[in-house]
């Protein structure tokens, strides 16, 4: 056989596996509302730097009619590229193949991308788009599924991880994104269960539909399983980018610095007033956050699930940092079992990878209620407890108005080894708030007073005039600096030079035992 015969079966083989499931599959797959495997590729990677790796791959069963349905790839494409010039590796399910059901040389394929991902120290992005394990394959496909998730396991901590759900995520495969650190979902078109509508009907009697049951929004907002709900595939593909230039590649490098114009030194006068003197009164901390940062420019994680907390990443001087911050516009900011939640595990991720840690608070308390209670607010709260006594990164934080009780020790108090302790002239740091701390201390004085409501006005001011303030907590050396509101982006972006050569270290051991 000459070469230019060689040449012409190599390239009959490429075409195949460049056809996927054909022509009518990949119309079905338009017509639902989806790109195909490789028009995701396309739109993720700078153009023309993506590598495919196994593209002449197939299954070896030979049950069930299979053994003459052989489609190269065999219903994954995976390989690697360049997002924004930085390596990043990526495997995406190919519905039009067998569903993008996962066979043991499926399974194959996405582990050996992940193993060179650990190799080289690259993100690793999975675009999942399948209807679970290959039936006709048996344990095979369980097997297949155990070492994907092993390598999820194992790569955690050590590359970013990023699943995208673009399809269906039904069954044993919704564990490997679960074992990631972010899950990107597209509203109307994916889905995420492990048992679906048909099984809960027969199981429970309960008529759900897929959407309500796993559907983005249901995940983005009630489970908070998924961190991004995208209006379509365009729209996720691009947070994803966007994601990406805020993290290092591996845990052995630092974020990459962002340039910019913003002058770090830039004083924000609309902060004096954000705050409002009325201890009671709502503001958005977002906003606080935005006047703050580089350029305005804050991404926020889980933006719909847990809204009394944001975390997100941004800039301070071309810095990347994750934030944390409690929100005083849902439940007064409140800690309650979703937002200690989604922080612990935002916080983990940051320590992780190298990422300093802003915190903002303004913190009345954890949310009281039976509800709470029952459902283990006690263990959860501890989650984030636990996070910031872990993390190593520089910690630094900025009381802006409440940091009451537990709570404030909790919201990387100086005593969770922060590193920097800010607070506004307006900060209350207390026990609890003057209301409660006056009913306790002065019950008696109260109920004896001639008009008690009166007595009461009297010793609630004079309690906030000596208690409610940061200067206590400043003596002490709880807080390092009480500083102007306008003067806030300057302070942070300062302590970030500052503390960038921070080293610290937890005891030598196997691993903690977090309070899961």
């Amino acid at each position: 056989m000459s070469m230019d015969e060689k040449i012409k079966k190599l390239e009959e083989r490429t075409a195949a596996a460049l056809a996927g499931g054909g022509a009518d599959r990949v119309a079905k797959q338009h017509q639902s509302g989806r790109l195909t495997a490789r028009e995701r590729i396309d739109l993720l990677f700078d153009t023309g730097t993506f590598v495919e790796v196994d593209r002449l791959v197939v299954h070896r069963c030979t049950d069930l009619g299979l053994a003459n349905k052989k489609i190269p790839g065999d219903g994954v494409i995976t390989g690697f590229g360049k997002i924004d010039g930085r390596k990043v590796f990526v495997f995406a399910q190919d519905f039009t193949v067998f569903g993008g059901s996962l066979s043991g040389a499926f399974a194959e394929k996405i582990c050996k991308i992940m193993d060179m991902a650990m190799k080289v120290g690259a993100p690793i992005i999975g675009l999942n788009d399948g209807s679970g394990a290959r039936i006709q394959e048996g344990v095979v496909s369980l097997g297949g599924y155990g070492d994907v998730f092993l390598r999820n396991t194992l790569a955690s901590g050590v590359v970013p991880q990023i699943s995208v759900i673009m399809g269906p995520c039904a069954g044993g495969a919704v564990y490997s994104p679960a074992l990631t650190d972010f899950i990107f979902m597209v509203k109307n078109t994916s889905y995420m269960f492990i048992t679906g509508p048909d099984v809960i009907k027969t199981v429970t009697h309960e008529e759900v539909s897929m959407e309500e049951l796993g559907g983005a929004v249901a995940h983005a907002t009630k489970s908070g399983v998924a961190d991004y709900a995208a209006d379509s595939e365009e729209a996720v593909i691009l947070a994803i980018r966007n994601l990406l230039s805020f993290l290092p590649s591996n845990n052995l490098e630092d974020p990459p610095l962002r340039p910019t114009e913003d002058d770090p030194h830039r004083r924000e006068d609309e902060l004096r007033s954000l705050v409002p003197d009325n201890p009671n009164k709502p503001y958005d901390m977002k906003r606080l956050i935005e006047l703050t940062v580089d350029d305005g420019n804050f991404f926020e994680t889980a933006p719909a699930f847990a809204r009394n907390i944001l975390t997100g990443f941004a800039h301070y001087g071309g810095r990347a940092v994750g934030i944390v911050a409690n929100q005083p516009m849902i439940l007064a900011g409140c800690l309650d079992i979703n937002a200690s939640r989604k922080a612990a595990r935002f916080v983990r991720f940051c320590d992780s990878f190298n990422i300093p840690i802003v915190t903002f608070v303004d913190v009345p308390g954890f949310l009281p209620g039976t509800n709470q209670e029952y459902n283990g607010i006690i263990s959860h709260g501890a989650k984030l407890l636990y996070a910031y006594c872990e993390a190593t990164v520089p910690k630094l934080t900025v009381i802006t108005r409440k940091a009451y009780g537990g709570a404030y020790v909790v919201m990387n108090s100086k005593h969770l080894r922060s590193d920097l302790n800010l607070a506004y002239p307006g900060a209350e740091i207390a026990v609890m708030g003057p209301d409660g701390a006056v009913d306790v201390i002065f019950r008696r004085e109260i109920k004896e007073a001639a008009d008690p409501v009166a007595k009461k006005e009297e010793l609630v001011s004079q309690y906030r005039e000596n208690f409610a303030n940061p200067y206590q907590a400043a003596e002490l050396g709880y807080i390092d600096e009480v500083i102007k509101p306008e003067d806030t982006r300057a302070r942070i972006v300062t302590a970030l030079e500052i503390f960038e050569t921070k080293r610290d270290n937890n005891p030598a051991k196997k691993h903690g035992n977090i309070p899961l």
